[in-house]
């Protein structure tokens, strides 16, 4: 999609490509040249490095050129890379990964937050781990995930992580920017009321001291 900034690996072993290397247009780090000619982007530890998909769709890729990556998964678009690529290189091979792959999780989790996940092949499970699982007040079996369409559209799932057949469904590994949030269950909102209820007397019976105090002076 766009703004996503993707890590794209090209390497080739022939003797007559001129050694080439680039840090893509987004820098987070140094780059790092593998091979008679590469380009590796290179992911530092707090910002991502790579290739910027642009406004249009597209990634610049040096030498190469813009190529519209917008829509792909990160196996199509290699496909695509890689033809551009053998116009140039022989023998060349090619990966691409996402530098950026972002996950939200929030509700009734330990620690709701974004969390940048190392690779792509990521669980809800394992997104809720990251998050400390869920609270005591958790719902687990009413999970909502919401999942961005590349028609700017978002698909909701509700997710019972009870179901024997949670790792089957289409929604078990996580695309990048999905939403994850973990309802509460009514005791929260009961245990809450009942505090406010709570508080409100301990400050009605202290008030009702200080006026009886009050009066008898």
């Amino acid at each position: 999609m766009v703004d996503d900034i993707l890590t794209i690996n090209i390497q080739t072993i022939d003797p007559q490509s001129s050694v080439m290397s680039a840090t893509g247009n987004v820098t987070g780090g140094n780059a790092t040249a593998l091979g008679a000619a590469a380009l590796y982007p290179n992911i530092g530890a707090s910002t991502a490095t790579g290739y910027l998909v642009d406004k249009e769709g597209n990634v610049n890729i040096s030498i190469i050129g813009k190529i519209k990556l917008e829509g792909l998964t990160t196996f199509e678009a290699t496909q695509v890379i890689q033809s551009a690529v053998n116009k140039y290189y022989k023998d060349a091979t090619v990966n691409v990964r996402f530098a950026n792959f972002k996950i939200n999780v929030t509700g009734e989790v330990l620690r709701p937050g974004t969390y940048t996940m190392p690779n792509e092949k990521v669980t809800i499970l394992d997104a809720l781990s990251l998050a400390g699982d869920l609270t005591i007040f958790g719902k687990r079996e009413n999970v909502l995930l919401i999942r961005d369409n590349p028609d700017g559209t978002k698909t909701p799932y509700r997710i019972n992580l009870k179901n024997s057949n949670i790792m089957s469904a289409p929604y078990f590994y996580l695309r990048q920017n999905d939403f994850i949030y973990v309802e509460a269950r009514k005791a929260k909102s009961d245990a809450t009321d009942a505090a406010q209820t709570k508080y409100i007397s301990i400050a009605s019976a202290i008030l009702s001291l200080i006026i009886v105090l009050a009066t008898r002076r």
